[in-house]
């Protein structure tokens, strides 16, 4: 599939970085200086010790989305980046969704979240909590259901994304500009 040259998207990238105090705060201040939005920022542990694995999503085109991998690997803790947009990937994000909903609309809740395979995981008297894993787009979508249930507040962890197949983005290239501490070493 080919990319727009001149139209802005939303642009996933997956990067390892050394699990390194500043570190991630190097990586959104690049954002900040460069004026790029965060759409969705997800970082944590790696398979790799002393690695992390962060998945940002950002409103650019196809000129400014290889802008900002080049940036990326600028940044000192950044060990590989890839912009997975247009390669086939699997990409969900966690959400939350607290809603007010009176009790007697409960089954009509269980029937909208068992088609959006969603689940109820908490219920009190003035709340239910409902979680679901997704895309981006079908949590929207379900948020907008949800309405007439009464959101009172939503919760969601940004996309984690991996690309389909064997092929791995390796955390350790031919090419690092940081070193990984070793297990001796402290993070």
């Amino acid at each position: 599939m080919s990319s727009p040259t001149n139209l802005a998207v939303q642009h996933t990238f997956t990067a390892y970085l050394e699990d390194r105090p500043g570190a991630l705060s190097r990586v959104s201040a690049l954002f900040l200086r460069r004026n790029y939005n965060i759409i969705s920022l997800t970082v944590g542990r790696s398979g790799t010790p002393g690695v992390s694995r962060l998945t940002v999503v950002v409103e650019a085109d196809a000129a400014q989305a290889r802008l900002v991998e080049a940036n990326l690997y600028k940044l000192v803790n950044v060990l590989r980046v890839e912009d997975v947009t247009y390669s086939p990937t699997i990409s969900r994000e966690l959400m939350f969704v607290k809603l007010r909903g009176p009790a007697h609309a409960r089954d009509a809740l269980e029937l909208l979240c068992a088609a959006a395979q969603a689940r109820i995981v908490d219920e009190t008297p003035g709340a239910t909590i409902v979680e679901v894993v997704g895309t981006q787009r079908d949590n929207e979508l379900l948020i907008d259901k949800l309405g007439p249930f009464g959101v009172m507040e939503i919760v969601r962890t940004g996309v984690a994304a991996i690309k389909r197949g064997s092929q791995v983005l390796d955390p350790q290239p031919h090419f690092i500009n940081a070193t990984v501490p070793t297990s001796g070493e402290a993070a």
